[in-house]
Order: C-alpha cells, then structure tokens, then sequence
C-alpha cells in the first residue's frame, strides 16, 4: 500500500496559534505530507471553543515560516468569506512564504451561524455555489495570467477589470485546489473543471466510492483529460481515534459523542490496526491522501502513535 497521509485539524473547536504551531512542528517531523487546518469562525457545538477562533489563512502564512517541508493548507475555505481576488493575492503570499507548500482547499461555505454570528453575507445554497465557481475561475485565472498580462473577469458576482494579478504562487502554474463535499451534482462538476484533488470528507467507504463515480463520471462529461489536464487526486478525510487500549481510543473519541451541527460521520475508534484496515479500504477505491482528522491538539501523544505504528505499514 502506498498512502500519503496528512493530518487535518479543527481549531475552531479551541486552539490558539501556539497550540497549531506545536501540532504542525510535530506532524513534520513525525514524517506527515501534510498539516491542513478547517477555516471556521465559530464552534459547533455548545463548547465556545476558548480562547476563540484564529483567521486560517493568517496561521498558514505564520506556520509557512516556522515549518520547512510539511504541506499546508485548508479544508476548507468558505467562498462565502472572502472576495476571490484578495483571497488570490493572500494564499499566493503565503505559497511565497512557505517556498511552494501551499494548497487551497475551496468550498461554498455552510454553517449558517458563524455567518450571522459575524455579520458575513450567507445567501441560498444556489447562489453560495454560483460564487464558489466564479472564485474558482477568478483565482486560477489570476495565478495563470503571465507576468506583464491583465486579466479581467465580467461575472454576475464579481467584476475584475484589468488586474495586473500579481503576486505569482511559487508554485507553477498554481497552488493544487482542493474541492470536496457529499453534493452529488455540482460538486463533481466543479473539481472536474478546477481542481486538482477531490476530497470525500469523513464518510464511510461505500459512500465515499459513490461520489468517487460521480466526481469520475464529471471529468469524462467535461473532457478533462482530453484537455491535457492530469487525474484528479482522489482523498478522504478519516475521524481518527484510536490507541493502545480500548479505554485510551473511547476516551479520544468523547468529543465525537457531544451534540455538534456536523453531519453524521464515519470514524475510526480502535487500534492502530484498525486505522491501516481503513485506510487499505480507501486504497482499493482509488483514494491516494488520507487527511486524517484529529481532535485534541494537546494530544501529542496520539499524533505520535499514528507516525510510530500506522505510517510505517504504508
């Protein structure tokens, strides 16, 4: 089995920036691919999640300068936060930053409250998805653009006119963008046209194999590979809570039990063998990264288990 593991954290749920950077630090030097952070405002859940949120984007340029070699980036980004062009210009500093290490997870955003909660526009599923294409369009097409060329963007969102779309990423031609989710029809449409990575997050393997025929379907619909462009990277997100015992892995999985606006959820609550079978089960789908969800950034312990006893076997 060959697997490229990253770890995926929430800080939403409470972590201040020295608590990710710690996690981050570890996670690169246990061997990760990568340390991928959600971008939320607000906790899910009755818990306020002290001390409070931290910007994502923020952390990932702090994190690009404190890390040498781990991947960063989101899962994901609400399109709902952001104008394209700015959010373009900021992951292309941070890619900067960080020597070519960045990726751009991108979603249509869904949690009501945090929007309400800090005044960010949250309009109909519909129109959330229309704005997440034109962003998709708008901040490939900036990063593509060549130095000394403009590049303009008339859409029924945004509207760009001759923007000089600088800085470049270090990445050419652009950071890899991730687009995932459960939509069953633009969804799969939209990672065939932008994406490089399709992610399936937190879902069981049948379901998971469901949209990995939906997301295949769309590419052949959409002619991606007869436009020169390479497969999508197929991934996962995985719940993890596992341990040498029983009664460490329950204890690691508590959080999962308390009520939350999350959707139901797939997560591996076991030993460590129970983590490489999961994971072996995505590999036969065709899953290549597994962003591997872990709750407690205090638990060091646990992200050094999971580099001591699962990596080694993939």
């Amino acid at each position: 089995m060959s697997a490229r593991i990253c770890i995926f954290t929430e800080p939403h749920r409470g972590a201040d920036y020295d608590d990710q950077l710690r996690f981050a630090q570890l996670a690169e030097a246990c061997g990760f691919e990568g340390f991928f952070r959600a971008d939320h405002y607000q906790a899910m859940g009755a818990d306020p999640g002290l001390p409070g949120p931290t910007d994502a984007w923020l952390t990932l340029g702090a994190l690009a300068r404190e890390t040498s070699r781990i991947r960063l980036g989101t899962l994901v980004t609400s399109a709902t936060f952001r104008l394209p062009g700015p959010l373009a210009v900021t992951v292309a500093q941070v890619d900067r930053m960080s020597g070519g290490r960045v990726e751009l997870g991108l979603g249509a955003g869904w949690y009501e409250r945090e929007h309400t909660s800090y005044g960010i526009p949250f309009p109909p599923a519909p129109e959330r998805f229309d704005r997440l294409e034109e962003q998709l369009a708008v901040i490939t097409g900036l990063w593509r653009t060549p130095v000394g060329e403009h590049f303009s963007h008339h859409g029924d969102h945004y509207q760009l006119l001759d923007a000089p779309a600088l800085p470049k990423p270090v990445q050419a031609p652009a950071p890899p963008i991730i687009v995932g989710g459960r939509g069953p029809k633009r969804t799969p449409e939209l990672a065939a046209r932008y994406a490089d990575e399709f992610n399936m997050p937190f879902k069981s393997v049948a379901e998971t194999a469901r949209a990995y025929r939906r997301v295949a379907e769309a590419c052949e619909r959409t002619g991606r590979a007869e436009a020169g462009r390479p497969p999508l990277v197929l991934s996962t997100g995985v719940v993890v809570a596992i341990g040498h015992t029983d009664a460490a892995a329950q204890r690691r999985a508590a959080p999962l039990h308390v009520k939350s606006a999350l959707p139901p959820e797939d997560p591996v609550i076991g030993s460590p063998a129970q983590l490489v079978d999961r994971i072996g089960e995505f590999s036969a789908i065709g899953a290549v990264r597994f962003h591997l969800r872990l709750i407690d950034f205090t638990d060091l312990d646990h992200l050094e288990l999971i580099a001591a006893e699962v990596l080694p076997q993939l």
